[in-house]
């Protein structure tokens, strides 16, 4: 699975959220970086396919996103989570994952398979029959995640996958992230100590634009001592934000 971004503009209304972005992804972990307001969101739920982009072209697997029946063909093969997902507090966990199932065109004699291994990665199987009502908030993450995941998708992206997560379980969520394979994952985090630990790739973005994107090593060595942060990774960060926002 290839995506391809070639001048890609976003926005709500009249605003402008994201201008002229051209990036490819590629299988890998993909963060993306950036304060409130950079366009991560934006970006994701374009790769998501809800929105079809203002001006230039998304092609996803040589598929041109230009409208519903377009997105309608490629939908199957992706796994999303917002940051605040919905769901039915009624619901059971299994039912909301096998719901999941339901919606990426998993066939039906794969369900409780596809779920039933979803459920182990997230650690949820013994509250596989609990309400989604009644999960402590990191729990109701890990379904969010399972969601996501259910089936292995090609594509998977999160928007703050480990907020309300434990150090245990974020851990852990490292761990399922680095099975995916040849999934191409993006994630939009505040968390510099995931992207360290996770990512093949960064990108770092502001103002809608992208002011960096390459490894995880090579935004390290941007940084230097004279900046905020408690490690190269966060120095680099903040070397990239404009000077007026670097202060703590």
């Amino acid at each position: 699975m290839t995506i391809v971004l070639d001048g890609l503009a976003q926005g709500y209304g009249t605003s402008t959220i994201i201008e002229n972005l051209s990036v490819t992804l590629r299988p890998g972990i993909t963060a993306l970086l950036g304060p409130n307001g950079a366009g991560k969101t934006t970006l994701l739920r374009t790769l998501a396919t809800i929105m079809p982009p203002r001006n230039g072209r998304i092609l996803i697997d040589d598929v041109e996103i230009d409208g519903e029946r377009s997105a309608r063909r490629i939908r199957d093969h992706i796994g999303y989570l917002p940051q605040d997902f919905g769901f039915d507090p009624q619901m059971k966990v299994v039912d909301f994952v096998t719901y999941a199932a339901w919606m990426r065109g998993i066939p039906s004699n794969r369900w409780r398979e596809a779920v039933g291994e979803t459920l182990e990665m997230v650690d949820l199987t013994d509250r596989r029959r609990s309400r989604m009502r009644s999960l402590s908030g990191g729990m109701r993450q890990r379904a969010g995640i399972a969601w996501a995941i259910v089936g292995r998708p090609r594509v998977v992206l999160l928007d703050e996958p480990t907020v309300g997560l434990d150090p245990r379980q974020r851990l852990q969520f490292r761990k399922i992230v680095a099975g995916l394979g040849e999934t191409v994952v993006v994630l939009s985090t505040h968390l510099i100590d995931d992207v360290a630990a996770v990512c093949d790739r960064v990108i770092v973005m502001h103002g809608g634009v992208a002011r960096f994107d390459g490894s995880v090593a090579e935004l390290s060595t941007l940084g230097h001592d004279g900046l905020p942060g408690h490690s190269p990774l966060e120095r680099a960060y903040m070397h990239l934000l404009p000077e007026g926002e670097r202060s703590l």
